[in-house]
């Protein structure tokens, strides 16, 4: 039996708009969702602002220069104390390089930065059906059954009010 090659945790920051394209490469492939990470893909100097935001949290899981793995947060800041939760929005890790570890060390990662940043809790959204990010997320969290509800926004008319 081989062992999988190792791989390094890296945290995206604004000189690193080359390894999100990567992610967002990855993504589209891990989701099968091809148009929607890839049609309109921002360019360097959104992802220099955004990764040098300090809302977004975007980390990569790297074999060998390639991303194989990769994980989008956000940071929440509460209003009813001084606090911040945050929220993956999305992980995924290459088809060839699942249940290698990459998914867990990518959120072992995150609750470090959680915790450096003073936030209380990482949350995290499945969908039924997806067993195997099911049982990651039961393995490592106390699972919440809610709703989950989506309000469209009005295109805008050309003129703000």
């Amino acid at each position: 039996m081989s062992v999988p090659a190792p791989f390094i945790i890296h945290q995206l920051s604004s000189t690193d708009a080359h390894l999100m394209e990567g992610m967002l490469t990855m993504f589209g492939e891990a989701f099968a969702d091809v148009e929607t990470y890839g049609k309109a893909r921002p360019g360097k100097a959104y992802f220099e602002r955004l990764l040098g935001s300090d809302y977004f949290i975007g980390l990569v899981a790297l074999k060998n220069g390639i991303v194989e793995g990769g994980l989008a947060a956000y940071e929440l800041r509460k209003f009813e104390q001084e606090r911040s939760e945050i929220y993956i929005y999305d992980l995924a890790v290459a088809d060839g390089h699942r249940r290698e570890g990459i998914a867990t060390a990518l959120i072992q990662e995150l609750k470090q930065i959680a915790r450096a940043r003073g936030a209380y809790v990482i949350f995290v959204q499945a969908d039924f059906g997806d067993e195997p990010a099911i049982a990651l997320y039961t393995r490592l969290g106390v699972r919440e059954d809610v709703l989950h509800f989506d309000i469209a926004v009005p295109p805008d008319e050309g003129g703000a009010g």
